[in-house]
């Protein structure tokens, strides 16, 4: 390796200005971590956060700095800090709810834009969805337009939002609607209204997520080429992979919640079919994607006729099914279990929609009936019918993207990593099949389990001895409830008392059913 070689990507970044928005979510957080550790030569970062529960966006940097996600920042680099500057600003506002002076400054100064910011939850009311999706992002481009020294403009997408298409090319395809009639009529329309009205405009879209981020792309394609823009679509984002450390998550949304709620005995079944494989990409690897396509965008000497789309996914390389994941994630929560569990781990995936809805019944809404009744008896307050009610409707949302296949086009995500010198093929590896399975789904639960739910590996011992109590009392209830099952089939079905009286003294003696098949004894 030439000793003399330069990471080409810090050069171009070096005294560039860049502005973030959804600077709090997971990927805006590593992507301001990524950028102050690996590019150095960074002038500084406006990070776009809004006030939240009484605290001001200085407030909630300073809270962010003690993340564990910046500890090799705050060991190494400390310094590098200062190179982050809290904007105060929604993008539910013109302007982005920025004040004058600081709106002027980023006009002036900043060259990039990483625009992250989105609603997540796919259940939400279309009209919300359009709102800070597809809304948040014209003003986000609004603000772009004025901006005098845009080099780059990257808008975060996501690789589910052409349901309708069995294969997804690198390409923004023309919408079902204009977006910005939509956004006209959704001015004047009622909450209800908008409801009547969601099923016709949804289509094959499942949720308002999809739909209203569809939307948003379009509008970022008609500002193209007058803006330097590309769009990014990364399939399901998981935890780290390496980087800053294994396994860092900060929300238990997608699989992590999953498994979390898995291992704590909560979900005890999923809709899903095990052969389908699963599209994930760690958020680290698709970080350093995205801030390498928007130094590519940047050192474009012409524009494409056509608006630059990445998907970073995994395409036609993926090889994990969603069955290996729970297979492994599976022996990793009995090796690594959670503390305080409802129930024994061992849920499962079932691909028949009606067994899952039985088990939901069954394995979910009863047992959740019976804690809150046990809570209202001892005068405690009620809380597991709330908390499963919402994970049934992140299951049903869920289930959509875990009941199919999804094949995606990655010419131009693959095209990428040729292109990178020695120096930034080693800052920011883009390879997902260098990703081993299972290390990488033990770090991934690990890493739920100290940074989400904040417990420690110190107190594992105790945790599995809560696992094996739990084991012992699961095995009790499922013999238990099969024999009762067994005595009432005994009960009123003749032919099952038949076969059952052949066991002679050994049924005869089974608790419940030995009194059903020999009760005119």
């Amino acid at each position: 390796m030439d000793t003399t070689m330069t990471s080409e990507v810090n050069e171009w970044y070096r005294g560039r200005k860049v502005l973030v928005t959804g600077a709090s979510g997971l990927m805006g957080k590593v992507l301001i971590e990524k950028l102050l550790y690996s590019v150095p030569d960074i002038s500084c970062i406006y990070a776009l956060i809004r006030h939240k529960r009484g605290k001001s966006p200085e407030s909630r940097i300073e809270d962010m700095w003690k993340l564990p996600l910046f500890s090799r920042i705050r060991d190494e680099k400390p310094h590098v800090m200062k190179k982050l500057i809290p904007v105060s600003g929604d993008i539910l506002y013109d302007n982005l709810g920025i004040e004058k002076k600081m709106l002027n400054e980023l006009y002036n100064e900043v060259s990039v834009i990483f625009h992250f910011a989105a609603s997540l939850r796919l259940e939400a009311p279309l009209k919300e969805g359009l709102e800070m999706n597809t809304k948040g992002t014209l003003r986000v481009l609004d603000v772009a337009k004025n901006i005098k020294n845009l080099d780059a403009f990257v808008h975060l997408s996501t690789a589910f939002c052409y349901p309708d298409y069995q294969r997804l090319a690198e390409k923004v395809h023309s919408p079902p609607v204009d977006p910005e009639e939509i956004l006209r009529i959704t001015n004047w329309m009622t909450d209800h209204q908008m409801d009547i009205l969601t099923p016709s405009l949804y289509k094959k879209h499942p949720n308002s997520y999809t739909y209203s981020k569809r939307l948003a792309e379009a509008l970022v394609k008609d500002s193209y080429p007058q803006l330097p823009a590309a769009v990014i679509r990364p399939s399901i984002v998981t935890p780290s992979y390496k980087d800053p450390i294994p396994g860092w998550v900060d929300n238990l949304n997608g699989p992590v919640g999953l498994m979390v709620g898995a291992g704590k005995g909560v979900i005890r079944s999923m809709h899903c079919y095990g052969h389908c494989h699963a599209e994930v990409i760690p958020v680290d690897i698709a970080i350093n994607a995205i801030i390498v396509i928007a130094f590519k965008i940047g050192t474009m000497t012409e524009r494409p006729p056509e608006i630059p789309v990445y998907n970073l996914t995994s395409g036609d390389d993926r090889d994990t099914t969603w069955k290996e994941i729970l297979d492994i994630g599976r022996a990793t929560v009995r090796k690594y279990p959670f503390e305080a569990p409802l129930w024994y781990p061992n849920g499962n995936l079932r691909g028949n929609k009606f067994i899952h809805n039985l088990c939901v019944f069954f394995y979910h809404i009863v047992p959740a009936y019976f804690i809150d009744f046990l809570m209202f008896i001892f005068r405690q307050k009620r809380f597991m019918v709330r908390i499963q009610n919402r994970i049934t409707v992140g299951l049903e949302v869920l289930q959509y993207f875990t009941t199919r296949e999804w094949w995606f086009d990655t010419h131009n995500y693959k095209a990428l990593a040729p292109t990178l010198n020695h120096i930034d093929t080693r800052l920011f590896p883009l390879d997902l099949t260098i990703i081993e399975v299972g290390p990488y789904i033990e770090s991934c639960i690990i890493g739920g389990k100290l940074y989400c739910l904040k417990e420690k590996l110190e107190n594992l011992p105790k945790a599995r001895l809560q696992n094996n109590i739990l084991f012992i009392v699961d095995q009790l209830v499922t013999v238990f409830f099969y024999l009762l099952l067994i005595s009432w089939m005994a009960s009123y079905l003749g032919f099952v008392r038949d076969i059952l009286a052949y066991g002679g003294p050994f049924v005869r003696y089974l608790p419940f059913v030995g009194k059903a098949v020999f009760n005119d004894e």
